[in-house]
């Protein structure tokens, strides 16, 4: 049993050793992959990239990102020039080194115009309206105002001259519709006078000739009978 178990042990150490190295192989193929793209790409690679930043002196680099060579100065008065900035301290901090190369934080602290013009001496002093332009000002917003109220009014009479005509359409349709129902109402009932006086014309035609049938029928019959008994008196 100790045997078994000392092999099983020995087994999963040989899959772990197995993984591990599966997963060290995947990683330099991907690291050979990322290396073939910056080659296509014509970019350096990050060996050849983190021994050209060993060869460059780390100052100088930093200065030239952050004092560039002076351009020509805008015109414009609310521009300030970096270049009157006097940075005085600057701290560096090497982060965590990787294997695709190294990275560093670089921290400022807010420049200084010491030394250069103020930047708020250029900016001109704000004049103070006199009263005929205050009064001007009101006036035209008076006026702004007369027209806005004016449009609204004229906005809301156009919108109840429409509700008003909506409405009369409104009633003119219904009393339309009443007057042509009224109409079909009073051809339906007279169509239906004329088939009722016409029945009842028919059903009294018809009792007459019955009556007249039954009493010609009559009349034959009590002549034949009255003939009958005189026949009989002459035999006795």
């Amino acid at each position: 049993m100790y045997v078994c178990l000392h092999v099983c042990e020995r087994e999963r150490e040989r899959e772990r050793e197995r993984e591990r190295e599966r997963e060290r192989e995947r990683e330099r193929e991907r690291e050979r992959e990322r290396e073939r793209e910056i080659h296509a790409n014509g970019l350096l690679s990050p060996a050849a990239y983190r021994d050209k930043i060993r060869e460059l002196p780390l100052v100088s680099i930093f200065c030239s990102c952050i004092l560039p060579e002076a351009k020509e100065k805008p015109t414009k008065k609310d521009v300030v020039d970096l270049n009157l900035c006097i940075i005085r301290d600057m701290e560096v901090i090497e982060l965590n080194k990787r294997r695709s190369g190294q990275a560093f934080e670089v921290i400022l602290k807010p420049p200084s115009f010491d030394g250069g013009p103020n930047p708020l001496a250029t900016t001109p002093p704000r004049r103070e309206p006199s009263l005929e332009e205050i009064q001007r000002k009101l006036d035209a917003a008076e006026e702004r105002r007369k027209c806005q109220e004016a449009e609204l009014l004229k906005h809301l009479a156009e919108k109840r001259e429409h509700e008003r005509e909506v409405a009369q359409k409104a009633l003119e349709e219904h009393n339309n519709f009443i007057r042509l129902a009224k109409e079909r109402m009073e051809l339906r009932m007279e169509h239906n006078k004329e088939k009722r006086e016409a029945h009842l014309a028919a059903m009294l035609e018809r009792l007459q000739e019955k009556v007249e049938l039954h009493s010609t029928d009559t009349q034959g019959r009590i002549g034949v009978h009255s003939i009958s008994i005189h026949s009989i008196q002459e035999v006795h």
